[in-house]
């Protein structure tokens, strides 16, 4: 009996020290989150929300900002925090001002869709109006609030915002945020600009600041007001064809700021990496890490916990024979005839590493299905200017699902980045091999 309470004595003690290791990592991922998101705003975070915390789901902080003629302050809110439903009640004028002034959030009136929040935005709440805000479940969040002025003013809290309610609106959002690349038919590419820009970086465009402000203008109206309306795709797939080809080319600053932009309209961490990884065999291992490593950058400064969610599927005994399935689906024949007649038969080898580890060890990972994987591939290949494979990889897409339109659509997303000879060489090839498949 001694025995068997010193084991569960023991057992229990372990348990408890686990839950405290995991409780101080977390401590530390949420610090670090946190300071990272100071470095983003130059107004301070403060301190905790306590004398509201019962009316929040999450951590929130508070700074006066200031307490003479309009008081007002800096609310910030960690990843998954949002306030209660609330009104502001008044019988005369009232109401609140948000301003976004970094981070990712949303706001949202009962009986209307949420508003997603980037730095820049400004929301008028009026009084006697139900409503929530809070932060995006992946990013730091914080607004300015100012309260109008209003007679027999008072805040009604009622009750909390679910976590049905709430996943959905990001979970949306990630489904379809192509809405704002492509509702712009009444909008001139300036106007456009300015949208997109603002959902991908939460900063403002064509502002003429900077040592070169006059490319940069002509930079941003060219790729965020014409590129991003040229052919139906959505941000994420523009931002995630950004991605793959900046690392391709090794423009390792610009692929940080994408990388950035890329999570900020729904690309998840564990979707940029695979991007990444999928460059191997086409660039190779050492840019490959180059790229890895620059967007693990921006996963540690948005307080992403690494190593991410592993993504393999296949085992040492399996590798061949999926790594098989995927190349026949894509490339029936593969590249036998290409190989043949090497010196010293080594054709074959190569054959087999293309089976092996392109379409085993890389095409079998999750989060990006073929059909990704297969376009991202293709920007790849239009950034090298590979034209054989180009040719193959146009049916290899086709295979994928992918249409002829997309491809397209694809190759211009890339256009800005690699310039109009490699594009034009590409776009001339996706034309002959369509011409092709209709005759």
């Amino acid at each position: 009996m001694k025995k068997i309470l010193f084991l569960l004595l023991v057992t229990a003690m372990t348990n408890i020290q686990g839950t405290m290791a995991q409780e101080k990592i977390s401590q530390e991922t949420e610090a670090a989150g946190k300071a990272a998101f100071q470095r983003e705003m130059i107004f301070p975070i403060g301190e905790p929300n306590t004398a509201y915390a019962r009316y929040f789901i999450g951590n929130s902080y508070l700074a006066p900002i200031s307490k003479e003629q309009i008081p007002f302050n800096n609310v910030t809110f960690e990843p998954g925090c949002r306030n209660n439903w609330h009104i502001h009640n008044a019988s005369k004028g009232g109401g609140q001002m948000l301003v976004c002034v970094a981070g990712k959030g949303w706001y949202q009136e009962e009986g209307k869709p949420a508003v997603q929040m980037l730095p820049g935005d400004v929301i008028h709440i009026p009084a006697n109006v139900k409503h929530w805000h809070g932060a995006s479940a992946d990013s730091w969040f914080a607004h300015l609030a100012f309260e109008v002025p209003g007679e027999n003013a008072s805040n009604e809290w009622l009750e909390p915002v679910t976590d049905e309610e709430y996943n959905r609106l990001d979970q949306n959002w990630a489904a379809n945020p192509s809405a704002t690349a492509q509702t712009t038919e009444n909008m001139d590419r300036i106007e456009v600009c300015k949208q997109n820009y603002r959902s991908l970086f939460g900063g403002e465009a064509l502002t003429g600041q900077g040592t070169d402000p006059e490319m940069m203008d002509i930079l941003q109206k060219f790729i965020f007001g014409e590129i991003f309306q040229t052919g139906e795709l959505t941000m994420k797939q523009r931002e995630m064809i950004t991605c793959i080809t900046l690392a391709t080319m090794q423009t390792l600053p610009q692929l940080k700021a994408h990388a950035g932009a890329a999570l900020n309209v729904g690309v998840t961490p564990e979707e940029l990496r695979e991007a990444m990884y999928l460059t191997a065999p086409f660039i190779g291992f050492p840019k490959m890490l180059s790229a890895v490593s620059t967007v693990n950058e921006v996963f540690k400064e948005r307080g992403i916990s690494l190593p991410l969610e592993k993504q393999g599927t296949i085992t040492e005994e399996t590798r061949h024979k999926t790594g098989k399935a995927i190349q026949d689906k894509l490339y029936p024949g593969g590249i036998a005839s290409v190989m043949k007649g090497m010196p010293g038969d080594m054709g074959k080898d190569v054959e087999q590493f293309l089976t092996d580890y392109f379409f085993g060890d890389i095409y079998s990972r999750g989060a990006l299905d073929l059909q990704t994987r297969e376009m991202l591939g293709y920007c790849v290949l239009t950034a090298l200017e590979a034209e054989s494979q180009l040719h193959s990889h146009y049916h290899g897409n086709i295979n994928a699902g992918n249409s002829p339109e997309i491809l397209t659509a694809a190759v211009i997303q890339c256009l800005p980045y690699i310039g109009f000879p490699a594009a034009i060489k590409a776009l001339r090839i996706i034309k002959e091999e369509y011409a092709s498949d209709i005759n």
